[in-house]
């Protein structure tokens, strides 16, 4: 069952250049993940692979449209899914940022995570925001 959630839109202070490398290199991932979370990642330049409370998760770079957008897509994960990171120029070091993320969801992965993609996609959006604010 296909199932489409969109992140809001974020202004980030930021150039979408900067953006760009960040979310281009998932070894930058590896580095995020907070010490206090009980997971096992790795990654590389093109692929990251992320195992926590038994479940594994493989996402690979699928196209990168140099500072504009990525895409990323399932590999070796319970569901297929695409997740779309857009990066929109607004000058000045501005960036409009959102998120766009697409699944193969069965009926029990729907009901368990299905309303809690939209939070956790503006969470990242707020996240960006926020600390672009203090530079």
């Amino acid at each position: 069952m296909s199932a489409n959630y969109s992140s809001k839109h974020g202004i980030v202070g930021r150039s979408p250049m900067e953006l760009f490398m960040l979310f281009t290199d998932l070894r930058n991932f590896e580095k995020m993940v907070p010490a206090n979370i009980d997971a096992s990642i790795s990654a590389d330049f093109d692929h990251l692979s992320a195992s926590m409370k038994g479940i594994s998760i493989g996402v690979r770079v699928a196209e990168r449209l140099p500072y504009s957008k990525i895409v990323f897509e399932s590999e070796q994960s319970p569901f297929d899914f695409r997740i779309t990171v857009n990066l929109t120029d607004l000058g000045g070091n501005r960036t409009d940022f959102s998120i766009d993320f697409d699944a193969q969801l069965s009926g029990i992965y729907k009901m368990l995570i299905g309303n809690k993609i939209n939070q956790a996609l503006d969470q990242i959006v707020d996240s960006l925001v926020q600390a672009s604010a203090h530079i």
